[in-house]
């Protein structure tokens, strides 16, 4: 690629990127009003600014994003391969109560911070996850709550594609405390939207749901189950896109 075309490519990156974090404010503004009736609202708008975000991908920067894979609707934990925001973006804009852990101190974040809580986000204090689950089960069975899909991360963190990582064995807590099926995500995310960075590339950003794993297993075999098929259907998304993996990786 020629300089003049690579910084072509990386002002429309910095542009689009500008763009979808400065809609965000506009988007929570215009839909506080509903959210604060009805949870409703504050789902609307987070799915509005998901389809905003990939619609500009495609539009500003070549990106197109696809989603494999039957999303689930019903109460379950998805648990995915973390590479990027973009993964955030596309498994909320999917299904239709996605909610995640949050730090409590986003909370107080002005009209974002309240939006979260709307969608129906756990604010937890750091240590205290468990305890967050409890109350928010509690919650959904008491009818104070909306049941829906609680979106986690096993690696903890964004990994690099092509990059080993742990899996977190706070996932098998959650996994035994919420006794749901859990739903594994795979992704190829990372290879266009990088973890850090302003350049975003063109190409075919894909997310896959895979089958549901079911509630009840044993913490290590359900830790071993997830990262099985988690692990090589990234790896073979990757691949697609036309990632180098070793013979190992594939």
């Amino acid at each position: 690629m020629s300089g003049l075309a690579y910084g072509w490519r990386w002002l429309r990156s910095l542009l689009f990127n500008g763009l979808i974090y400065a809609a965000m404010l506009p988007i929570g503004l215009a839909y506080t009003p509903w959210a604060i009736r009805s949870r409703d609202g504050a789902v609307a708008a987070a799915h509005l600014w998901c389809r905003f975000v990939v619609w500009l991908a495609r539009v500003l920067v070549g990106l197109r994003c696809e989603v494999r894979g039957t999303p689930p609707t019903g109460e379950v934990m998805i648990a995915a391969k973390h590479q990027s925001f973009l993964d955030i973006i596309l498994i909320y804009g999917a299904v239709p109560r996605g909610r995640f852990i949050m730090k409590k101190e986003l909370v107080y974040t002005p009209v974002l911070g309240q939006i979260a809580l709307r969608m129906g986000c756990v604010p937890v204090d750091r240590g205290r996850r468990g305890a967050a689950m409890k109350q928010m089960m509690a919650e959904v069975r008491a009818g104070r709550a909306d049941p829906g899909q609680l979106i986690i991360y096993p690696q903890g963190t964004r990994v690099l594609p092509g990059v080993d990582a742990p899996y977190k064995t706070g996932t098998a807590a959650i996994y035994r405390e919420l006794g749901q099926p859990c739903v594994p995500v795979a992704c190829n995310v990372g290879l266009f939207w990088p973890r850090r960075g302003v350049l975003r590339r063109p190409g075919t950003a894909i997310i896959e749901f895979l089958p549901e794993i079911p509630p009840g297993l044993p913490p290590s075999a359900f830790m071993k189950q997830l990262e099985a098929v988690i692990e090589p259907r990234s790896n073979a998304l990757m691949a697609e896109a036309g990632f180098p993996l070793s013979v190992k990786e594939a």
